[in-house]
């Protein structure tokens, strides 16, 4: 059972018409916008119409206008989440604001769930019968009651025409009149499509902009940490992050910070690489000393006296400043 579904699921890609479709068959109903369901009647009677008796209904509104009456409906569907264990998180906020893409996000995932427990399939769920329980469901029920228009009126414009067949300029104003009538009723349709889209358009705008801000500021409060902010690097990011106008010169200036403090460092590393060998050639003196004085010591234990004579001898004749005469 799909209780939580990632972003990229088949589900938040099923279009506006087909969810408004299936509320309108499940419930009988006869929304024409999504965002009409903002005030949570409609998925508490989803969720009673999947889990038939689970949803006290009689405290669900559909009357609701304002956002406090709205928020007890969300409350009575987190109720039921939390009896079924689902872990969905409800964004009450959004929702109760009418915004067009929260309201089909979280409305693509009802759907979703309720396809996911037994097939989707209703056992005779009677939605008008269970909405009389609801406070405002009954005036509900009575909008979405199917409306037939009537015949009569037809007919007898019908006859009226039929009667004054030879009166060609009144016929010809009827018609022009009807026509002219019927052109905003069908043109209507179009322009709150156009209208839902750029709603659904500006708040994906919204939440991208939200997000990359977010990102920004997070580089920000970065650079403010007192062990980096002295940092070339992050003076050449605070350059470009703290940039009034759109100008290709403020990248130069940032790289020309990095590349500045780059030539400072070179010189330094001969002197460093020097000072790493010193200690190296003191160590191999000591040792070359340490060894001498071991082989001089261990050639005078090892000669005999009267080697030890000749070789004074030899100092003796060599003059010596150590010897007088």
């Amino acid at each position: 059972m799909a209780t939580n579904i990632g972003m990229m699921d088949g589900a938040y890609f099923v279009g506006r018409s087909e969810i408004l479709a299936w509320i309108n068959s499940t419930l009988h109903l006869t929304l024409s916008k999504v965002e009409e369901a903002c005030s949570g009647a409609v998925h508490c009677q989803l969720m009673d119409a999947v889990h038939p008796g689970i949803v006290p209904m009689h405290k669900v509104n559909f009357d609701a206008k304002n956002e406090y009456e709205m928020i007890q409906n969300y409350k009575v569907l987190q109720d039921v989440f939390n009896k079924l264990k689902i872990t969905k998180y409800i964004e009450v906020s959004k929702l109760v604001k009418g915004r067009p893409l929260d309201n089909l996000e979280f409305m693509q995932w009802m759907k979703r769930y309720c396809d996911s427990v037994n097939g989707g399939g209703l056992h005779n769920y009677n939605p008008l019968e269970r909405r009389e329980a609801c406070k405002g469901g009954k005036d509900v029920s009575k909008k979405s009651a199917p409306s037939h228009p009537s015949t009569k009126s037809t007919a007898a414009a019908a006859k009226t025409h039929h009667a004054r067949r030879n009166d060609a300029p009144s016929v010809n104003t009827t018609n022009h009149s009807v026509k002219t009538s019927s052109r905003p009723s069908s043109a209507e349709p179009a322009y709150e499509q156009q209208i839902t889209e750029l709603k659904l358009s500006v708040d994906s705008l919204e939440k991208e902009r939200d997000f990359y801000f977010a990102k920004l500021r997070d580089i920000e409060i970065l650079c403010q940490c007192p062990e980096i902010e002295n940092l070339p690097v992050v003076e050449a990011i605070k350059r470009v992050l703290y940039a009034t106008d759109d100008d290709a010169s403020v990248v130069a200036e940032a790289q020309a910070i990095i590349s500045q403090n780059g030539r400072q460092s070179e010189p330094l590393s001969p002197i460093s690489e020097l000072s790493e060998d010193r200690p190296k050639v003191l160590d191999t003196q000591k040792r070359k000393n340490i060894v001498n004085v071991d082989v001089e010591t261990a050639a005078n234990t090892t000669l005999s006296p009267r080697q030890r004579i000749s070789d004074s001898s030899d100092v003796h004749c060599s003059g010596s400043p150590l010897m007088t005469y």
